[in-house]
């Protein structure tokens, strides 16, 4: 559904609700996304991580201030600082591509030429409609075309793609591709299983859904491929 600016007004109960604000509503419910590509604006680099800083301690300190919070309190007086910060240098870090992990590769030297599998990656997210926590596990296969890759930097891409404002079949599609630029292979898999907290903490409250996504390239469309792929990450690994 394309968003549009609208004059169009409805009243429910005597109290005017703008049409616009239910599109806004429907699209983040329905967990739309729009591109490949996180949205980013041309500019979004052009002031540095401490202005952003300054900028968003700001803001944060009215929001804070229209809800009627008291900052001279001491519990809270540091927080619009603490929430800046947390958003640019943690949670929304994989925003700026300065912070994308360095990808080393070797050479497959002992021509193990089966999948690699590296699952129950935890990763933690935000949802991109309502800024609130997407808890969950990744699962990620390749088959080498000559080249592997250490076994922590696929955690670390999984990391970079997890903190930035999200939608889950974005995040699923974009560590897919990355891996196959990375590899110069098609031969991946991701899979994605999730809890959303916008789903489970507001509107439909439902904490006992999770949300699945999967990524298949190359041989893993193939059924066997996939299948055995599916039967080792639900394989027990207890240690």
């Amino acid at each position: 559904m394309k968003q549009k600016e609208t004059l169009l007004n409805i009243r429910l109960n005597g109290d005017k609700i703008e049409l616009s604000d239910i599109l806004i509503d429907e699209m983040g419910d329905n967990h739309l996304s729009t591109s490949v590509d996180t949205p980013l604006r041309e500019d979004a680099f052009d002031i540095s991580d401490e202005e952003k800083i300054n900028a968003i301690e700001k803001h944060f300190t009215s929001i804070m201030e229209i809800m009627g919070l008291d900052l001279n309190d001491d519990s809270l007086k540091g927080t619009p600082r603490r929430v800046a910060k947390m958003y640019i240098k943690e949670i929304f870090s994989g925003i700026n591509p300065a912070n994308k992990p360095n990808v080393a590769l070797f050479d497959n030297k002992y021509k193990y030429n089966e999948m690699l599998v590296e699952k129950n990656i935890s990763f933690y997210s935000n949802c991109e409609h309502h800024f609130v926590p997407i808890i969950g596990k990744a699962h990620l296969a390749y088959i080498s075309n000559g080249k592997v890759i250490g076994l922590s930097k696929l955690n670390r891409l999984v990391e970079y793609y997890a903190k930035r404002p999200q939608v889950q079949e974005r995040m699923t599609m974009q560590i897919g591709k990355e891996l196959q630029a990375v590899l110069g292979t098609e031969d991946v898999a991701v899979l994605i299983d999730a809890k959303h907290l916008c789903v489970a903490s507001r509107g439909v409250e439902d904490d006992t859904s999770s949300t699945i996504t999967a990524f298949y390239g190359g041989k893993f469309k193939d059924d066997a491929t996939k299948n055995e792929f599916l039967r080792l990450i639900e394989m027990k690994t207890e240690f």
